[in-house]
């Protein structure tokens, strides 16, 4: 295990200090007193790096990242997973607005809450097909303009005040899955979004990864498992294609 104490660390030479002991075959890397410093992994591609942090990071943690796998133990700020390739990013916690922006592969899994946009510009190609499994309820435009990858949204902190996510659900989505454990208020919903149910594989994926979500934080998953899960689609691959002017 290779340490940095990044108190008082200006984010470029932090950064370049996680660099640095990965050139040095470190693999096994922990940052302690991470307050708000950004870009935290971002681009890094060694696929047996992992990065354990020690405090909450700053934005855009494993932004472009391609393999690497980081554990928060605390909350995250804006912007976790931003146009991520591969790895894993695991947050201890809370998460803050468009989480997974743009995301392209690889996982990410937030305990609690998540701001705004999360999802939004998610996508998948071939092999690449990302996922994220959110614990607790999330903002409002959840899933905007969406187009892969897989969205599962828990909502273990949900109460009687607290809506699973906030207005404009999926709004512009055209491809990819969301699954929600327990009712939807359609009211929050997209106009060219619908509410239907999983079929068995996708049941069976929806299993698998909340089976890793509980593992992870050390969750009941038999509990999680007792409501049912909705998926929201896009009505059309081509939710704005009525705007365009055909051609001749």
């Amino acid at each position: 295990m290779y340490e940095i104490d990044a108190k008082g660390v200006y984010y470029r030479e932090l950064n370049e200090k996680i660099r640095e002991a990965i050139r040095q075959h470190e693999r096994d890397i922990v940052l302690h007193n991470v307050c708000g410093q950004y870009y935290i992994g971002c681009g890094l591609n060694d696929k047996n790096v992992k990065i354990t942090i020690n405090g909450v990071p700053g934005n855009d943690l494993g932004a472009f990242m391609n393999g690497p796998t980081i554990v928060v133990n605390d909350d995250a700020q804006d912007g976790v997973g931003n146009t991520m390739n591969g790895g894993k990013i695991v947050v201890y916690g809370h998460a803050g607005d468009v989480v997974a922006y743009s995301m392209r592969g690889g996982k990410v899994f937030i305990e609690k809450d998540v701001g705004y946009r999360a999802c939004i510009h998610m996508k998948a190609y071939k092999e690449m097909n990302p996922t994220v499994v959110i614990g607790g309820c999330a903002g409002a435009f959840m899933g905007e303009y969406m187009a892969g990858g897989t969205l599962i949204l828990l909502g273990l902190t949900q109460d009687e005040e607290k809506p699973l996510t906030g207005m404009y659900l999926a709004t512009g989505m055209h491809g990819g899955k969301i699954f929600i454990r327990g009712k939807v208020d359609e009211k929050l919903l997209w106009k060219e979004a619908v509410i239907v149910s999983p079929d068995k594989e996708e049941l069976k994926k929806i299993e698998e990864e909340v089976k890793e979500f509980c593992n992870l934080f050390k969750i009941d998953y038999n509990k999680v498992m007792d409501k049912e899960f909705v998926k929201v689609v896009p009505k059309s691959t081509r939710p704005y294609g009525h705007l365009y002017i055909p051609g001749p």
